[in-house]
């Protein structure tokens, strides 16, 4: 008989594939694949030490050297006798271990990395058919301010704390199968425990970044009734058709909820499960933890692929807004007329400057934009 476990772990991994692949009929597969289960605790009988020791006698007879009646108390997950004071302390083997490390090595893992390959596979054929996004009018040479310094400081923190803890979490996830092979047991078990302690340390300030993130930028991903039009018109990615929008459109407000907050719960949460064990939580809580933490974080990101696609080359002018914290009017005007109306309205109030922000301007105000 499956434990909870069991069951808890095969339908958080059937909502993965369905979530990040899309491929209902290879997760109806999976949910029907039949898993191999655990010894039925409740239908077994606990012998008695002295039957038992009757038993063993009597297997060293007949079959010496044949422990098999001793590991099958064991291995049951039946709590015995022990001086060690502790939680789980009095069970040696936990069965439904077994069935953990064969749901991470097998459903999450096989899954979770092919469909990082296909979103990623997806995104080069877009760029490849459609190319960037650019500006149909040419630049006026005015420039409006976007982020502050405190929100680019924020965003850049943010992200170098990801892409440690995506390379480290890759490294700890792939790495016995994909680079072991290739550069040795040395090297890999030093990179191992580099990458372990790199995503020990960087996930609380990671889990701060995002907290500071949605306090910074709660207010402007707020849902209006124009980000529906913009959703069923998918921003004019695909018929580059101009979708008004404000400071941020529905896709990235899509992301700021779903991502920053649900799946930065997710992972947070179960990361500091993970991170802290000496909170006396079981080996059942560290193992669900870990499998959700899995599962959260492929989906992390798979979908920050698409945002750093946006952000970078996907987009001109889209990179440059985050580096120096301006963009063009023009630029404004065509990815974000409303909030480009209401900077000229006056009901929003940046900086407007006539060159090309330099370097040494990204500081420029810092204080003073922390509000805006």
């Amino acid at each position: 008989m499956r434990s909870s476990f069991v069951r808890a772990s095969d339908a958080i991994a059937v909502a993965c594939l369905v979530c990040s692949l899309g491929l209902g009929a290879a997760g109806f597969a999976v949910a029907q694949s039949p898993a191999a289960p655990p010894p039925a605790v409740e239908s077994q009988v606990v012998t008695p030490p002295q039957d038992l020791a009757r038993q063993q006698q009597k297997q060293q007879v007949v079959q010496p050297g044949n422990n098999e009646p001793v590991w099958r108390e064991i291995r049951s997950g039946i709590p015995q006798t022990t001086t060690v004071r502790g939680r789980e302390t009095n069970v040696l083997i936990m069965p439904e271990g077994e069935t953990w490390r064969a749901l991470r090595n097998g459903q999450v893992s096989v899954y979770g990395g092919w469909a990082l390959v296909v979103v990623f596979l997806a995104i080069l054929t877009f760029y490849w058919i459609k190319g960037p996004i650019g500006l149909h009018e040419p630049p006026t040479g005015r420039f409006v301010r976007r982020f502050s310094a405190w929100e680019r400081i924020l965003h850049w923190t943010n992200a170098g704390a990801f892409s440690i803890l995506a390379i480290s979490g890759l490294i700890i996830l792939f790495g016995k199968s994909v680079l072991l092979p290739l550069i040795g047991y040395t090297l890999f078990s030093w990179l191992a425990i580099v990458s372990k302690n790199l995503h020990n340390f960087v996930g609380p300030l990671f889990i701060v970044t995002l907290v500071l993130m949605f306090v910074t930028f709660v207010r402007s991903n707020l849902w209006r009734a124009y980000d529906l039009i913009w959703i069923r018109k998918f921003g004019g990615l695909v018929t580059h058709e101009h979708v008004p929008s404000h400071r941020f459109n529905a896709g990235e407000k899509a992301w700021f909820w779903g991502g920053i907050l649900v799946l930065g719960l997710v992972v947070g949460a179960s990361g500091l499960v993970l991170d802290f064990p000496n909170f006396n939580q079981t080996r059942e809580t560290m193992q669900i933890a870990n499998i959700v933490h899995l599962i959260g974080a492929t989906l992390f990101m798979i979908g920050s692929l698409g945002h750093i696609y946006m952000g970078t080359v996907g987009m001109k002018g889209a990179y440059a807004a985050m580096k120096t914290g301006y963009v063009d009017e023009t630029w404004a005007k065509e990815h974000h007329e409303y909030w480009y109306n209401d900077i000229k309205a006056g009901r929003i109030s940046v900086p407007v400057e006539t060159h090309a922000p330099r370097a040494s301007d990204r500081v420029t105000g810092s204080v003073r934009a922390a509000g805006d």
